[in-house]
């Protein structure tokens, strides 16, 4: 690109759809979230980037004007949706729409040549296609032209069957069309994680493996120590139980007395070594490792994720395995940056 195309992240947490960008060869300026932990992530991995701790719920872009937001060419973000609320046939406006609307009154205000807005698949069939349409009005009545698609991660490179919906708008421009996948063969588990071990890793340490695959080669290419591999400690029942499912399995493979332990349907479910893991959640503790006795490290987690080696995770444990849970995969993010750059 002859110029710097200029991206603000709202909603940014630890920074996936940020990161997917800079790949492609944007300039990350702003991330804004009201989350301190996920913040802090995101200012140590998008060092050129500056972060903002505000409630996007609560402000008006008039509300940040000393941070020097401008020149925004495009506007990334996933305003969650919990909070939509219907009425009849329309999205009615109270508090629990405002971070979607915060998103629509920033583009509106800043006038980027392109937003993308992020969120969960369903938000698709909410309401009937409600929700779905009147993001769709709300754009158009500010002057942005949008389409939409449901992906599924493992089809653009990421070993998880990750579904997410994305809205695209330009203005003055054709309408986006969403880039398909070339995918012969996708990223299993193992072939995403067999090089981590099964030990506590201290952070800063050398790889004690390896790497197995060329999905691993790319995720440790900038990377020449290991973080964020630190072991959880299951009670002895716990490890008893997952050791008895199989590769790939659940609890439907435990004997009957003990399928009832866990009262949700997703409850000891053991990655599929040959397959891409199913979608790696905010560390619920119900999914296991293919082999290992033990729930997914956070490095595990973010490899699934898509996140390289040198995307290092600040917090709590806890804190980092709910920042890779939320965020959007880089490597599914980078495709659509360099197809968004393609049509800029």
């Amino acid at each position: 690109m002859s110029k710097k195309i200029n991206v603000l992240d709202l909603f940014c947490g630890c920074g996936g759809l940020s990161l997917g960008f800079e790949d492609a060869g944007f300039n990350v300026a702003f991330g804004i979230d009201s989350w301190s932990d996920a913040l802090k992530t995101f200012a140590f991995n998008h060092k050129n980037a500056k972060a903002i701790q505000k409630d996007l719920g609560l402000i008006k872009i008039s509300d940040i004007k000393d941070e020097g937001i401008a020149n925004i060419d495009v506007i990334v973000g996933g305003p969650p949706c919990q909070g939509f609320s219907i009425a009849g046939k329309r999205l009615i406006s109270d508090e629990r729409n405002l971070l979607y609307k915060s998103f629509v009154s920033f583009v509106e205000e800043l006038q980027p040549k392109l937003f993308l807005m992020e969120n969960v698949p369903n938000i698709m069939a909410m309401g009937k296609g409600i929700v779905r349409d009147s993001i769709l009005k709300d754009f158009e009545a500010i002057g942005y032209k949008t389409t939409f698609k449901v992906l599924l991660a493992s089809d653009y490179g990421v070993p998880q069957n990750r579904r997410r919906a994305f809205f695209i708008g330009v203005k003055d421009a054709p309408l986006f069309e969403f880039p398909l996948s070339d995918l012969d063969v996708k990223i299993n588990t193992k072939d995403a994680i067999s090089d981590l071990p099964d030990r506590d890793i201290d952070d800063g340490s050398k790889y004690s493996i390896k790497p197995r695959s060329e999905y691993q080669k790319r995720m440790r290419a900038n990377s020449k120590l290991l973080y964020n591999q630190q072991l959880t400690n299951h009670k002895p029942k716990t490890v008893e139980i997952i050791s008895l499912v199989p590769d790939g399995g659940n609890y439907k493979d435990l004997p009957s007395d003990l399928q009832g332990t866990r009262k949700v349907n997703i409850a000891w479910t053991r990655l599929n070594s040959q397959k891409p893991s199913f979608t790696i959640d905010t560390g619920h503790r119900h999914h296991f490792h293919y082999k290992f006795n033990r729930v997914p490290t956070v490095r595990e987690s973010a490899r699934i994720q898509s996140f390289p080696d040198d995307f290092i995770f600040l917090g709590s444990k806890t804190s980092q395995y709910k920042q890779v849970g939320n965020a959007v995969p880089p490597l599914l993010s980078k495709v659509l940056a360099e197809a968004i750059k393609n049509h800029l």
